[in-house]
């Protein structure tokens, strides 16, 4: 018992009790406002399902943390196998939701979204390659660069091929551009890859992309595609009249107009962040912004001063979700951004996204609990 004791103490002191704590909250904090965002619909079931997803989380966060991610990277071609096999799975078994994204595996009352699933795989086996390759090849060459984007369009196309999600898709590109910035890609590579984006832009506007599609992403800049509000726009205006009813301090949790009569769509989900500014005002969204905002800085402060490559490039990897749909959730919620169907981390309902962005957590714990010197980091 001692002995057991003694290794749980050892654990607690070397792993990341404050990132822990810090997704542990935001996951408390995001249950009760979906508690509050589903009261009207008279069910328990959307607490009950988050509640069992947060607590196995945990536990993969526990696992994570201690398991050495470069065992986990070791197995690269076992972890690429798997992802595309799980990506193509959603073309058999696929279930599409009412945006037309095929985006869901559906057993029973159990929902799996494999685009968040495998995130975690496609940090770990793009931050080994590019580890190898800066070890070896060196990561400006050109075939270091191809061999890369080869590995991102797979990833990037199967999502966009299989499912239309292209909200999920973006992520990926995020986290692609964030963590080849973080791993010293020059930046004439950079602006080589913004040219060819602007060249095929035009191309896919018009052959790939339907015209609901373009309105949707349109539609917050220009007032002329839904000038009545009605339409594309509708989920974002009711969004921005929650947020603007409640003011510096909101409504109180569970008395908000809006979110108590289920006048803003998908508010458990997409939309939580509206609950947050309805009942509990600006100062609950900046509780909130503030929350996940440590979050992120705590993953980078992990990944610089772990003392290995390939650690610090993963815990950007997980930082760089967090950034970017923190953005494009509240973005959307506020009106200024697309609804691209992104969930707000740790908050929004959804079990396939807590146990991700747990498990991906983990992993940074276990880079802290595993640093090397400082100095051992050839960057």
């Amino acid at each position: 018992m001692k002995r057991f004791f003694a290794v749980a103490y050892d654990y607690l002191k070397r792993s990341d009790s404050l990132l822990f704590a810090l997704c542990l909250a935001c996951a408390i904090f995001g249950i009760i406002l979906i508690s509050s965002a589903t009261r009207s619909l008279h069910s328990h079931s959307f607490v009950v399902v988050q509640s069992a997803a947060l607590i196995i989380g945990i536990i993969l966060y526990f696992f994570f943390s201690v398991i050495d991610v470069d065992i986990i990277a070791d197995k690269w071609k076992i972890l690429l196998i798997l992802s595309v096999l799980l990506m193509l799975s959603l073309r058999v078994f696929g279930v599409a939701d009412d945006t037309g994204n095929r985006a869901w595996l559906r057993f029973g009352g159990i929902g799996i979204q494999p685009a968040e699933i495998v995130k975690i795989p496609f940090i770990i086996i793009l931050a080994k390659q590019i580890d190898y390759l800066k070890s070896g090849r060196g990561l400006n060459r050109l075939f270091s660069v191809l061999f890369l984007f080869a590995y991102f369009l797979l990833m990037f196309g199967l999502i966009i091929v299989v499912s239309s999600d292209l909200g999920s898709a973006l992520v990926y590109a995020f986290i692609f551009t964030v963590m080849l910035f973080a791993a010293g890609l020059r930046l004439y590579w950079f602006l080589i890859a913004f040219a060819g984006v602007a060249a095929v832009t035009p191309y896919v506007w018009t052959h790939f992309l339907t015209q609901r599609q373009r309105d949707r992403i349109l539609a917050p800049y220009d007032p002329d595609i839904d000038p009545t509000g009605l339409n594309i726009m509708w989920q974002a205006n009711r969004s921005k009249a929650a947020i603007a009813a409640g003011g510096a301090t909101g409504s109180g949790l569970y008395h908000g107009e809006l979110t108590q009569s289920g006048g803003v769509p998908k508010q458990h989900t997409d939309f939580i962040f509206s609950a947050a500014g309805e009942e509990l005002g600006f100062i609950g969204c900046a509780v909130i912004i503030l929350l996940l905002t440590l979050i992120i800085i705590r993953c980078i402060y992990v990944g610089v001063n772990s003392g290995n490559r390939k650690g610090m490039l993963v815990c950007v990897g997980v930082a760089s979700i967090i950034i970017f749909q923190t953005f494009a959730n509240i973005g959307m919620c506020i009106g200024i951004a697309p609804v691209v169907g992104l969930t707000l981390p740790f908050f929004s309902y959804g079990g396939s996204s807590i146990v991700t962005m747990f498990a991906a957590a983990g992993i940074v714990s276990g880079v802290r609990l595993r640093r090397a010197p400082i100095h051992s980091m050839n960057m």
